[in-house]
Parts: structure tokens; sequence; C-alpha cells
């Protein structure tokens, strides 16, 4: 019989309080305790003992964690759980910094202890699809990715801005479904609604494999939007990710014979296709491989590598914000 993995979440916030949830449906972890500063967040949990410090969990003999609080605490309390030895899930983004989150790679690795990041749009039923199908070779050559993801400003951010708190999702899912990682970068921001960090952020840039890719981020929308599609030689696939839908829009094959209209339109339409796919819960996906890693079984978590370099990336697209000029991505 597997034995039951003991459990704890630092951090009840929005994402933490989903974990706690998610946790508690796992057969094989045991859910044994949480960690909140705060009296509100405290409060909003029930059936599960709340404590004040991260000592306090780890005297509980705990196996892994998720570390769910602000960014700017991650690399504080990734060291307090690497130098104890438990199995770490930490948030995205890895650190407020890519010179943290060079340590916390670092103190993970030194200790042997598995560390893993929170990139959950890895894990969405649909672009998990669209990864299967691109390495399948379905829309032949790559050319561009385009992503979208806007919506109204969330309360629970009050640390950073949309490059580190939402562009990290697209940089990070970018490179994943193409199996490419970036060349160039060149970005501008804006600072809209009068908060310390930026609201707004427009990136162009370069993949090693050649595909060209465009990010827009912004906490200024009234509606919410989470859309990645990408083109090739066949046609196009399009991820929503709220929806978990995945749709594909094939080239036509039709002449068309309107002379003026098909030097206008250059590629045809074809038939469009809606995937059924089976839509498990995003985080429970994360969760379970996670716990996967925590055994030693095969699975998919993203290693805390994988981070760091989300992190490089995303500093280097405020560092072009900032200059005005297209920057290198040296790896």
């Amino acid at each position: 019989m597997t034995r039951q993995l003991r459990a704890g979440v630092v951090g009840l916030g929005r994402m933490g309080g989903h974990h706690v949830r998610v946790l508690g449906q796992l057969a094989d972890v045991e859910l044994v305790g949480a960690v909140d500063p705060q009296n509100e967040a405290r409060r909003a949990v029930t059936g599960t003992e709340v404590l004040s410090t991260v000592r306090e969990l780890v005297d509980r003999g705990i196996d892994l964690c998720v570390v769910a609080s602000p960014t700017v605490t991650h690399c504080e309390i990734g060291l307090q759980l690497a130098e104890a030895g438990v199995a770490t899930l930490i948030e995205k983004p890895l650190a407020h910094d890519s010179k943290s989150a060079q340590t916390i790679v670092e103190t993970f690795e030194r200790n042997g202890v598995l560390g893993c990041v929170g990139h959950i749009e890895r894990f969405n039923p649909a672009l998990q699809a669209m990864r299967r199908r691109l390495d399948a070779g379905e829309l032949g050559a790559l050319y561009q990715v385009v992503t979208r993801r806007q919506g109204p400003f969330p309360d629970r951010v009050v640390d950073s801005g949309v490059v580190l708190d939402l562009a990290t999702h697209d940089i990070d899912l970018t490179a994943w479904v193409t199996r490419s990682s970036y060349r160039s970068i060149s970005a501008r921001t804006a600072h809209r609604s009068g908060r310390p960090h930026e609201d707004l952020v427009s990136v162009v840039a370069e993949l090693t494999s050649g595909v060209i890719v465009t990010h827009l981020v912004n906490w200024l929308s009234p509606m919410k939007e989470r859309v990645t599609v990408v083109t090739g030689e066949r046609g196009c696939f399009v991820a929503d990710t709220v929806t978990a839908d995945l749709t594909f829009y094939e080239n036509g094959t039709e002449p068309v014979e309107w002379d003026r209209m098909a030097s206008f339109r250059g590629v045809s339409e074809g038939d469009m296709t809606r995937y059924a796919i089976p839509k498990r819960e995003p985080l429970l996906n994360e969760l379970t491989h996670f716990v996967a890693a925590a055994r030693g079984e095969p699975n998919d978590a993203v290693t805390l590598r994988e981070g760091l370099t989300t992190v490089r990336v995303a500093e280097l697209v405020r560092e072009s914000a900032s200059s005005g000029r297209t920057v290198q991505v040296h790896t």
C-alpha cells in the first residue's frame, strides 16, 4: 500500500486556498497544516490547522510543501524548506528577480531536495493537447506564436507588475509548447492606473527556432482573455485556457475564383475543428505530477531551472522596455 505523503501549504491567499482544496482531494496525500500570518486568511480556511511559521509546519514532519505566498517571500521560505529537506512546489514566478531564483535553485540542488515551479498553464488541457499535436507535426513548420492575456486589475497582486505576475505564464508556455527558447526580445510597458508597477506590456520576440512571438498582457481590459495562437504552414491552433478549448483552423484547399480577393487573402480559409478533449482541472494535474515527482515516479513537473529561465527572460522584457532597445538572450 502506498504511504500517504504529509503535505503543507505556505500562503493562504486565493491560490493558496485552491492548493489546500486540491491537496485535500488527493488520496495519497495528508494535508497536515498551512501557514499564513494574516488573520483574514487564517479564518478563511476550515478543516486544516493554520500555523504562524514555516518552522512549525516543518516540525509537523511534512514530506512536501506548496509555497503560495507573495513572490518577494519565495526565496526566504524556499531556502528554509530546502534546508529542511522538504520537497517543494513554489508558485510562479520562482522569485522576484533572477539572483534570488538562482539562489533557490542552487540551495535545492546542494541539498539534494526536489524543487518545482507552479507554471500551471502547462497543465491546462487545451495547451497539453496543442503540444501533443505540434509534436506530431500537425501544423508543419511553425511561423508564429501570439498570446493575449488581458483583464481587470486583480486585488491580490501587491508586489509586482504584469511582466512578472502574468507575462511569465506566456513566456513559459511559449517555450514549452514550441520546445524552443527565446533568442531576442523587444518590449514596451506602460503605467496607466497610477500603480508603481507596470500594468501593460507588449512584447515582440524571436525564438531560437526562428518562430516570431508576440505577447500582449495587461490589467486594463474589462474582459478576461487567455488565448494562445500558434500559426504554421498548415493552419493554426487556438487555445483558450479559460474554457480549455482547442480549435484548429485549417488552410483551405478550395481555390478562390475572385482574383482580387484571392490576392488579398493569401492563404484561403478551410475547415474549423474544435477538439473534444478531457477537461481535468489544471491545478489537479499539476499537483498530481508534483506528488509523483516527490515519490520519484515519472512526472512532468516544472523544474526549478526552467522557472529560473522564465524569470531571466522576464527581466530582459523589462530591460528592453526601459532601454527602448531589442535585447539578446544569452544562455
